[in-house]
């Protein structure tokens, strides 16, 4: 008898004992399925890989208590004072259209008084094709906000490749996704090389081939404000704005660019921050004309809506919106 009360086992000579399943016996069943293939049977269907393919689904937060609480707009650093009732109802509006158009619209439900900022939901996740990464805002003033997103996310059964760790910094409105291959990441005010450098590993992890670093110009918020996508071919840009890396990998693409026409357009009323709600057709706010023209001009179909009182908090549709679903573009 061994110390310990067992009967110690005679192992010279004895007979071996069958595996049993759980230690890789004859019925243990090895998981071969992708990621990719996993994940529509055991989290959902979720996943993007493009800024203009079909949109299916989407994560939005409406204005809450929070826009009251706020008592001096510069400091929480929206452009202006805004009405919240009125944001409230461009808000629902906005929601509307995504549903008109049949996608899917998931909400952000829990949130801080401190933190007005957070129905810009773009900066706070980015989406992939195997799940998303929550992002790490480089302001104090929104720092925190990507913890309700993480819930959202956990709720509706996405999963969470990484959230932006360390001394990083990263906004998701700072990666245009071109195709599952192909996306640029900038660098500038939201996000800075520790970040950057993070989400560039996860993406490569998944199979991005081409993650093509750029920088950003200084007074510049992100990349969306300087680039997006109408179509399989067609982009929009602001010249003098926009990274040269960008135009030179777009052209080699084959890719037509319309530029922006307007500039005191594009900063007021925001027409670039739109989105794709399939190849060749947006939804975009109200009151960019000149830009409209171009895009329709392009042969591009444009469904707008108003939320101007939105933009004074500093963004756009695009900005508004966290896209979980789209098909391949």
């Amino acid at each position: 008898m061994s110390s310990n009360g067992c009967e110690d086992m005679p192992w010279e000579g004895a007979t071996a004992m069958a595996l049993t399943a759980a230690y890789g016996g004859d019925n243990w069943s090895q998981r071969t399925a992708h990621f990719r293939e996993d994940m529509p049977e055991w989290w959902g269907d979720w996943g993007v890989s493009s800024e203009c393919g079909k949109l299916r689904a989407v994560l939005i937060r409406r204005p809450g208590p929070e826009l009251e609480a706020i008592e001096d707009f510069e400091k929480v650093q929206m452009r202006s004072d805004l009405n919240p009732t009125i944001a409230r109802q461009q808000h629902d509006a906005m929601a509307a259209a995504y549903r008109a158009s049949g996608v899917e619209v998931h909400y952000v439900e829990n949130g801080r008084l401190d933190k007005p900022n957070s129905y810009f939901m773009r900066d706070l996740m980015l989406m992939t094709p195997e799940g998303a990464i929550v992002t790490r805002p480089a302001s104090t003033v929104r720092a925190g906000e990507e913890r309700f997103v993480a819930e959202a996310l956990g709720r509706i059964g996405v999963p969470i490749l990484m959230t932006v760790h360390g001394s990083g910094s990263f906004e998701g409105a700072d990666v245009t996704w071109i195709d599952r291959e192909l996306c640029f990441l900038a660098e500038g005010l939201r996000t800075n090389e520790e970040g950057a450098n993070q989400v560039e590993r996860m993406l490569r992890e998944i199979g991005v081939r081409e993650v093509v670093r750029v920088g950003l110009p200084w007074g510049a918020m992100h990349l969306d404000g300087l680039l997006n996508v109408l179509d399989r071919d067609l982009a929009v840009v602001w010249p003098r704005r926009t990274p040269l890396k960008v135009v030179q990998k777009l052209r080699e693409r084959g890719f037509r660019l319309v530029e922006v026409a307007d500039e005191q357009e594009a900063q007021d009323c925001l027409p670039m921050n739109f989105v794709a709600l399939e190849p060749g057709k947006v939804l975009m706010p109200t009151g960019g004309q000149r830009m409209q023209a171009k895009y329709e001009a392009a042969g591009v179909e444009c469904v707008t809506v108003e939320v101007g009182e939105l933009i004074k908090g500093g963004g756009g549709i695009h900005c508004m919106t966290g896209f979980l679903k789209r098909d391949e573009a």
